[in-house]
């Protein structure tokens, strides 16, 4: 028997509860003391690459702490578990959490949460995370056991195989095209750039790169529609150059991931975590929605 091509859960329910609760409890721990270290080992990918810059930059800030620290809760754990072949593993926890704005169910959140990992013996780690509406949550395609679905990388049954969505994504933002349903991730941001592409004394400039290596792979679930549910990742490069005379404010979180010296111009090193729904080959709605993006500077660099 071959156990890389047996095709097994991914993970038990209890399994799955236990990384979910270790998560949480190291993301606190490390939100607390300002301290990479502390979530280290429980995220990867570009969640990995968003939290750890995030804390790194707020640790040189606030050396003593998060002053306003409040416990992440995340409560009512629904468990998408596909079964697969091999490596990597992987399932979405789709979890309530704390983090509303206020108690209008409307504005009500769910944090979805995909857990991977590569060997029996490694830990789950956090490689993406996405905060939803409950509207916009999707419905997983199941099986008869109640396991989930995995959107292979190169499913020819989707309006985009799951593999292409970071580079079809990364020229979308620059060229623009039909791939892309319209949305605040997709034509709102491309809007929003072109508005501040240029002002008096000011320009910018963007490059968009594709990111798939390792955890930064896209993963993703059938759904009962047909489609899929993505999670994928980019990285993009913003470069903020001015007229001679004028100078460029940099916030502090900034210039704590900064390299150089900012005389005329700064360049934005960001890391997009995406998740989308692609609708089934021939949908009458073509188009991949992206529905959530969470975007973090991870470095910064000064001329």
């Amino acid at each position: 028997m071959h156990g890389e091509r047996e095709i097994v859960p991914a993970a038990t329910k209890s399994e799955a509860a236990q990384a979910l609760e270790e998560f949480t409890t190291a993301y606190n721990k490390a939100d607390k003391a300002y301290d990479p270290a502390l979530s280290a080992k429980h995220v990867t990918g570009a969640l990995g690459a968003i939290n750890q810059a995030g804390l790194k930059a707020k640790s040189k800030n606030s050396p003593d702490g998060n002053p306003g620290h409040a416990p992440l809760e995340l409560t009512d754990a629904k468990f998408a578990i596909p079964k697969k072949a091999g490596w990597p593993r992987y399932f979405v926890a789709d979890t309530d959490s704390n983090r509303d704005v206020d108690d209008d169910p409307a504005k009500d959140t769910h944090w979805l949460l995909l857990f991977v990992k590569h060997a029996a013996d490694d830990p789950w780690r956090v490689a993406y995370l996405n905060i939803l509406t409950p509207g916009e949550v999707p419905e997983f395609k199941t099986d008869k056991d109640g396991f989930a679905t995995p959107a292979d990388a190169d499913v020819n049954e989707l309006a985009m195989a799951p593999g292409r969505l970071p580079a079809e994504y990364a020229t979308y933002l620059k060229d623009g095209g039909e791939g892309f349903a319209d949305g605040p991730h997709t034509s709102g941001w491309r809007a929003d750039r072109k508005a501040r592409e240029s002002s008096p004394g000011w320009s910018r400039q963007w490059v968009d790169q594709p990111e798939q290596a390792g955890d930064f792979a896209p993963l993703g679930l059938r759904t009962e529609d047909g489609g899929a549910f993505v999670f994928f990742a980019t990285r993009h490069f913003e470069k903020q150059t001015t007229s001679e005379g004028l100078k460029i404010n940099v916030p502090k979180d900034v210039q704590a991931l900064l390299t150089g010296e900012v005389k005329q111009s700064i360049t934005l090193e960001r890391v997009s975590n995406l998740a989308a729904q692609v609708p089934a080959k021939g949908s009458a709605k073509p188009g991949v929605v992206v529905a959530s993006r969470i975007m973090g500077i991870t470095s910064a660099t000064g001329e």
